[in-house]
């Protein structure tokens, strides 16, 4: 009988043996590169409430990079993470990009060995605190960091999110300025309707025991999912939705007022942008709200889903 202990105990031990391929993880030596990226027929002048300002095509020599699902910029400063707890961070001027660190979050659900327990969708940063959130897809829960994704802090799976689809979880995570988060499922269905996301909204930090959670309804566009948030100077709240379609995407751009935000509400908000092919057919997954001389600017990353041939693009909008 020592046999099959032995056996059951390595395959315990080290999930590879399982058959599983072990998550690719960053080093932290890579270093970004970018390369000026115009779309076939060039920028229109306005897309919608949006003016294009530029965009870059990101590559690094290192084969984890890629596969980004949250943004975060912040003091000249870009951090982005993949949907497999990779980071990277770099400094932006221009299209000159300058690296300033690369690694893989310390400690999350499960084992880690897999994507499936590192299945990383959103991240919303206070730089003043020290701390940074992470939503996990899969598992359905919000881990805190430190603000450089170096150490673990604290992390909760909170019941309202359990029974959230495992591939269409919190999706979109934002912390509002009054110090209240908004969580919305990507695919979680409200009341069973088609039309309708699950979205949260946590009285503080999500990880903390006694934060009290209320629900309330997102109506994303029709056929869309939302994919990402971000909040605006006034503090209303942009959601990025997507929709994949003959192997291209589109993506639809909505504004929420704050004053909507609130318990038992159905909220739709308001169409500020949209594109998609011939513009652009990218994963548009990540999305960041800076300001910059009196200007509000909108920043989009793409998920190229690791796949080589798909480039990884940081495309930069003015808001008018």
């Amino acid at each position: 009988m020592k046999w099959p202990l032995s056996i059951a105990l390595v395959f315990a031990l080290v999930p590879g043996w399982t058959g599983l391929d072990r998550l690719p993880l960053i080093s932290p030596d890579a270093v970004v590169h970018a390369a000026g990226y115009v779309p076939a027929g060039g920028w229109p002048g306005r897309i919608g409430a949006l003016t294009p300002v530029g965009a870059v095509q990101l590559w690094s020599r290192d084969p984890a990079f890629g596969g980004f699902s949250a943004l975060s910029i912040h003091d000249g400063a870009a951090t982005l993470l993949s949907d497999g707890g990779n980071y990277v961070r770099f400094a932006i001027s221009g299209r000159h990009l300058v690296t300033r660190a690369a690694g893989s979050l310390p400690d999350g659900p499960g084992t880690g060995w897999a994507k499936e327990s590192r299945d990383t969708e959103s991240l919303t940063v206070d730089h003043e605190r020290g701390h940074a959130w992470v939503g996990y897809e899969r598992a359905n829960a919000i881990w805190r960091y430190s603000a450089d994704l170096r150490r673990t802090q604290e992390h909760a799976a909170p019941q309202a999110m359990r029974k959230w689809p495992v591939n269409g979880g919190p999706e979109s995570m934002v912390r509002l300025r009054d110090g209240r988060f908004v969580v919305i499922s990507e695919q979680a269905r409200a009341g069973g309707k088609r039309a309708l996301r699950q979205a949260l909204i946590f009285s503080g930090d999500p990880t903390e025991t006694g934060t009290r959670v209320a629900r309330f309804r997102y109506r994303p566009p029709e056929g869309y999912n939302p994919s990402d948030a971000a909040v605006l100077p006034n503090g209303d709240v942009l959601v990025l939705n997507r929709r994949f379609s003959r192997l291209r995407f589109h993506a639809v751009l909505v504004r929420l007022a704050l004053a909507e935000l609130r318990a038992g509400a159905t909220v739709s908000g308001r169409e500020i942008a949209r594109w998609g092919p011939p513009l652009m057919g990218e994963n548009p997954e990540g999305l960041a709200v800076t300001r910059k001389r009196g200007h509000t600017m909108l920043w989009v990353v793409t998920d190229n889903d690791l796949a080589w041939y798909r480039p990884t693009l940081l495309l930069k909008f003015r808001l008018d």
